[in-house]
């Protein structure tokens, strides 16, 4: 009994020690991907507009609350409470905008995933493809960092990966 089980342990040991990793560097991949470099950029110009638009709501409620200080001995307590109030709305309408733009679920958020998420996708699935063709039990992305202090070049699959896309490599 003690022989079956040392032979299964050796043979569990050969087999665990036969499997294959290999490593990708998203950020190399996604830099040579023309389609993800034009969604940056797409995204930050929409983010640049959306900022600007929310900066300048933030300046008039400056100016509003400027005026109102330099207007507050000449106004009533009606007129004061009116301006405040003024104030006070404008300023949760543009937390408002700016909530709707940049937020988690914002505007910002969701065009990300509409343009980068795809591609994501895409790269996810030519991995898994090269992965299963190669016998490659892991993939690692050695740009997220994930704890990796020593790398053989040899199994970099990127430009693999995005041969399998259809771009060419650097």
């Amino acid at each position: 009994m003690k022989n079956i089980l040392l032979f299964s342990l050796l043979l569990l040991g050969q087999t665990i020690f036969a499997q294959k990793y290999a490593f990708v560097d998203s950020e190399y991949i996604l830099r040579n991907i023309p389609a993800y470099e034009a969604a940056n950029e797409q995204l930050s110009q929409l983010s640049a507009k959306w900022q600007g638009e929310v900066e300048q709501r933030f300046d008039e409620i400056a100016q509003l609350y400027k005026n109102y200080q330099a207007e507050n001995v000449f106004l009533s307590n009606e007129m004061k409470t009116k301006r405040e109030n003024e104030i006070i709305e404008k300023e949760k309408q543009a937390k408002q905008l700016q909530q709707n733009y940049f937020g988690q679920d914002g505007e910002l958020f969701q065009r990300r995933e509409a343009l980068v998420k795809p591609i994501q996708d895409e790269i996810y699935n030519a991995i898994t493809d090269i992965a299963a063709e190669n016998n490659i039990a892991a993939v690692f992305d050695k740009a997220s960092g994930m704890g990796i202090m020593f790398v053989d070049n040899k199994y970099d699959i990127s430009d693999d990966v995005l041969i399998e896309l259809g771009y060419k490599s650097e």
